[in-house]
This record gives structure tokens, C-alpha cells and sequence, in this order.
């Protein structure tokens, strides 16, 4: 049986595009590593804009056997 963890990663503010860029990448890169190394596993994820395009987030799933 596992336990799932999802958290909320927020992404820089966009003027001209809701799409992620290198820097929320790496953000994206730091979370599951940390994660990883916590014993947790990656899932999934799921990028999601916000209805006026100025801000999104990653949505990012992780689990562990309890």
C-alpha cells in the first residue's frame, strides 16, 4: 500500500506567455530530487495555468510504501 503526497509549486509571474520556462524547470528539477532523497517516489505531474494567464503552478505527485 502506498501514501501519496501531492504539492503545489508555483511558477514566476508570466507577462506574455502561461507557459513554463528553464527557470521553473529547475524549480520543477529541485522539488523531486529533494523528494527523491526524502524516499519518496515521483508520480506524476501537471502544469496548470491560471484563468488569466499571469501566474501557473506545477502540481506534483509523489508516493511512498507505508
Amino acid at each position: 500500500m502506498y501514501v501519496y503526497k501531492t504539492e503545489i509549486l508555483k511558477v514566476g509571474m508570466k507577462l506574455f506567455s502561461d507557459k513554463a520556462n528553464e527557470s521553473d524547470v529547475e524549480e520543477l528539477d529541485e522539488l523531486i530530487n529533494r523528494r527523491v532523497s526524502e524516499g519518496w517516489e515521483f508520480v506524476n505531474y501537471n502544469y496548470m495555468a491560471t484563468s488569466s494567464q499571469i501566474k501557473g503552478a506545477f502540481l506534483v505527485t509523489f508516493r511512498k510504501e507505508q
